[in-house]
């Protein structure tokens, strides 16, 4: 977001005018930042031979962000089989989706196997059962490297108490099913969480699931996952991603050539490629002061972003009707029956009712975490797409909130008041 002439602009749009046509709240996403972090990640690895990028679109998605991530030429990472529909409704090749699910039961699975998408499985009872109903069908094993990433428990995912992936020290006993039922294991992978700003630390679980990938001899592919951080602060820390490219691009080239033949490398970024695209524009409703706190209370909360609740995530929040105001500071809340804080003690120009406030790194797991609670209905989503504001999502009415309620006519009845 740049300020220019006074008036703050998102993608080259302006963003107050954005307010004005498509109302608030409203989630506000630059295409151009998408298409600029995939290719400084496809960049950072240039120096591969076969490289994969699958977008993890549980972070974002539209269909219309699923279109851009096609037309770069990104695959796909999916977590349910309504992701698998919604990549083959955007156009991926069902080869370009990894099914990537987690407790979910076969029958899920066996559903996207018919769809033609690759499988990815990460415990030992599944891949029994996978092996017995699918003994044809090439499948990806997800190992858990045991690894703490960066963050907190939330989201790190790798560590030994997660319920992600097959412990690294189960592979003699994965070895042991893949030789009874005759499997097929065409790929490796990993993920250790999110907030990965430590190459070091995210090369050591390289190395593990490396040291595991020699037992396998029909592999293409090893998915290293994601988690890269992105500045959430001016000058915040952040996965230095072409230094990480430099360092595992030439190990992975080491390791092939002892493997004996190139092998895709793949990746799942979600966050690195689209948080800093995103932006929540929110209207100030009403300016409270107590005893010990100044509140800006806005038309959203919890049920819109519940990033700073949840994970306790910082977003940059900055007051865009008001740029050249006295600074002040505010505690900035929402208007959900909750306890719904964005920041504490943020620093900001003077906060005015109807002042339009924007958080900033809103496009990764934001709106998709979005919910109905308190019967508040969920905002429109508009994406920028070369200076041009486009609503994608419209904002929900009441009708979309009483669809797919049945109301039963024997409790309308007053003979039972």
């Amino acid at each position: 977001m740049t300020l220019q002439e006074g008036r703050y602009h998102i993608g080259g749009a302006d963003a107050l005018e954005i307010v004005e046509r498509f109302g608030a709240p409203v989630y506000v996403y630059d295409a151009d930042t998408m298409k600029r972090q995939y290719r400084r990640m496809t960049s950072a690895f240039d120096k591969v031979k076969r490289l994969r990028i699958n977008f993890a679109c549980k972070a974002l998605t539209n269909l219309n962000v699923l279109h851009i991530f096609r037309e770069l030429g990104s695959g796909l990472d999916t977590v349910s089989i309504q992701e698998v529909e919604m990549g083959l409704l955007a156009g991926f090749d069902p080869h370009d989706i990894l099914f990537t699910p987690n407790c979910v039961g076969l029958d899920e699975i066996s559903e996207a196997v018919a769809k033609g998408v690759r499988i990815n499985i990460d415990n030992i009872e599944i891949l029994e059962q996978f092996g017995a109903r699918h003994p044809e069908v090439p499948v990806c094993i997800r190992i858990n490297p045991h690894i703490m990433a960066g963050g907190n428990s939330k989201i790190s995912v790798g560590h030994i108490d997660s319920k992600f992936g097959i412990s690294i020290h189960q592979v003699p006993h994965v070895l042991k099913i893949v030789s009874a039922l005759g499997l097929k294991i065409e790929g490796l992978h990993m993920h250790t969480g999110s907030d990965i700003y430590d190459a070091q630390v995210f090369l050591r679980a390289v190395e593990i699931l490396l040291s595991s990938a020699g037992d396998f001899p029909d592999l293409d592919y090893l998915d290293f996952g994601s988690g890269f951080k992105v500045a959430y602060k001016e000058g915040g820390i952040a996965t230095d991603i072409e230094d990480l490219g430099e360092q595992l691009s030439a190990r992975f080239s080491e390791f092939c050539k002892a493997y004996g033949r190139d092998l895709e490398l793949m990746f799942e970024p979600g966050k690195f490629l689209v948080s800093e695209a995103g932006y929540f524009l929110v209207k100030t409703n009403v300016v409270k002061t107590t005893t010990a706190s100044v509140f800006a209370g806005v038309d959203s909360g919890l049920n819109h972003l519940i990033r700073p609740m949840f994970y306790e995530a910082y977003h940059h929040i900055t007051n865009i009707s008001n740029p050249g105001g006295k600074t002040r500071i505010y505690n900035v809340v929402g208007y959900i029956c909750e306890t719904d804080t964005f920041g504490v003690n943020r620093q900001l120009s003077e906060v005015r009712e109807d002042d339009i406030l924007v958080m900033a790194n809103a496009g990764a797991y934001s709106f998709m975490m979005a919910s109905n609670y308190n019967s508040r209905f969920r905002p429109a989503e508009v994406m920028v797409i070369d200076g041009e504001a486009h609503l994608i999502r419209r904002r929900e009415t009441m009708e979309d909130l009483m669809r797919g309620q049945v109301e039963l006519e024997v409790l309308k009845s007053s003979a039972l008041m």
